[in-house]
């Protein structure tokens, strides 16, 4: 798969290595932004409020697959936009999803060490499910869908809760699995 990340940071950064560890082709953006016209995904993986510039900045986003790894925290959604994910879907009108937003990229290299595979919260449309459940499990983690598009302002508000969670264990992953699969 032919993936651009928009970012390069600890989230970036840490999910690149990973995809290309998996054997992905990924280009990796900066500041500057660039050409994503030959991808098949796009991640954007950029400080939530500087969303609108990044995007700016990248050429041949138009109806590409968005996966949305960007944080709020303080800060409200875009005027107009329940959550940072609608707001990119709008500016990109393919299919979107928000994704890796509630996990510590810090652990990304340690996630083969965990007892069980971590889960990774998503929720997204239906037309960007394949993707964002492969390069979930392309990057350690067992996807979990928690709704469509409109789920993801509920999402994006869990991250106080992940950070509080944090404050009294320390770096963490979490796993949601049904009962028979414990």
């Amino acid at each position: 798969m032919r993936i651009t990340v928009l970012g390069r940071g600890n989230v970036g950064g840490g999910l690149a290595d990973a995809w290309e560890r998996a054997g992905h082709h990924v280009t990796r953006l900066g500041r500057d932004g660039g050409d994503a016209s030959d991808a098949d995904v796009v991640l954007v993986a950029v400080p939530g409020g500087a969303v609108a510039d990044a995007l700016d900045r990248v050429s041949g986003l138009e109806g590409t697959t968005v996966i949305d790894a960007t944080n709020l925290p303080g800060l409200p959604p875009p005027e107009g936009f329940a959550s940072n994910a609608e707001f990119v879907k709008s500016k990109t009108g393919g299919p979107t999803a928000k994704s890796f937003n509630l996990n510590l990229a810090s652990l990304y290299g340690q996630l083969g060490e965990a007892r069980a595979t971590p889960s990774n919260l998503w929720c997204g449309d239906e037309e960007a499910r394949q993707v964002v459940e492969r390069l979930n499990r392309d990057a350690g983690y067992d996807p979990v869908r928690t709704g469509p598009l409109e789920a993801a302002a509920l999402q994006e508000s869990a991250l106080p809760l992940i950070l509080a969670i944090g404050e009294g264990t320390g770096p963490f992953v979490y796993r949601f699995a049904p009962l028979g699969e414990l």
